[in-house]
């Protein structure tokens, strides 16, 4: 198993890293196409492997915000992410009522963070150095909690939730995203102590957002969000602490964007 996830890794990493490295219609491109298959992975989630109309409108939307952001701009986009919901909502009243909150949450969601992506990919000056920093604390996190849970062991961190996680994962996450930060020193125009800090608290909210997916799934009943990564599972399983970062950071360097 952990040599299946080093190879879909091994694959999967350097496509991404091109495709942000190159920005335009490349990173467009990939965020057409991971939003909308993370919607697919949700609305089936949700409908424990049923997509009704709702979930087929959810999938437009999430499909349609890259490409607006592209073609119009981040305020348009927004709306769209916000109109498109309502409208995945109302057509999920009619088919599926009880997955309304599920559908609309899911798409605002997973929207907003890839709508946060492609922002954060367009700052000027260092957009992509900052998205770079971003995916490297986010993978410092899972390597470093995964490595540190199994060698270590330990407490569980939330055992009626995702039984294999660990406080010494949790500390040993943070810790490689402190490392991240001061590799990152180095590149970025920022003081090291607040790219380790903010690493470090980047670490807390990515496990966090592991542990909201598996809530969801353990609600639901599913083991994974689908199967197309070897290893892995799919993309909502590789990308659940991506998908709580982004608004974070979005935040932070839309307040702050001045000194980026």
């Amino acid at each position: 198993m952990l040599m299946t996830r080093i190879l879909s890794a091994v694959v999967l990493a350097p496509l991404v890293l091109l495709a942000v490295y190159a920005g335009g219609i490349w990173f467009v491109a990939l965020m057409v196409a991971v939003s909308g298959l993370m919607g697919w992975e949700w609305v089936r989630l949700c409908g424990v492997g049923r997509i009704g109309p709702g979930g087929m409108v959810a999938i437009a939307v999430l499909v349609g915000v890259p490409l607006t952001f592209a073609l119009a701009t981040a305020q348009f986009a927004l709306l769209a992410l916000l109109l498109g919901t309502l409208a995945a909502a109302i057509a999920t009243w009619f088919s599926q009522p009880r997955q309304v909150p599920w559908i609309a949450l899911g798409t605002l969601y997973v929207g907003a963070a890839c709508l946060a992506f492609l922002w954060l990919r367009n700052v000027p000056l260092q957009g992509r150095e900052v998205v770079f920093w971003l995916l490297a604390v986010v993978w410092a996190t899972d390597i470093g909690a995964y490595f540190a849970g199994r060698g270590i062991g330990g407490p569980k961190l939330a055992p009626s939730i995702s039984p294999n996680k660990t406080w010494a994962g949790l500390i040993g996450g943070a810790l490689s995203a402190a490392l991240v930060g001061v590799l990152a020193a180095g590149f970025l125009a920022g003081e090291a102590m607040l790219l380790v800090v903010g690493g470090m608290l980047l670490a807390i909210v990515a496990q966090g957002g592991d542990l909201l997916e598996s809530w969801c799934k353990r609600r639901f009943g599913v083991k994974d969000s689908s199967h197309i990564i070897p290893g892995h599972g799919g993309i909502l399983d590789r990308a659940d602490g991506l998908l709580a970062v982004l608004p974070i950071a979005f935040l932070y360097f839309w307040v702050v964007k001045d000194t980026i």
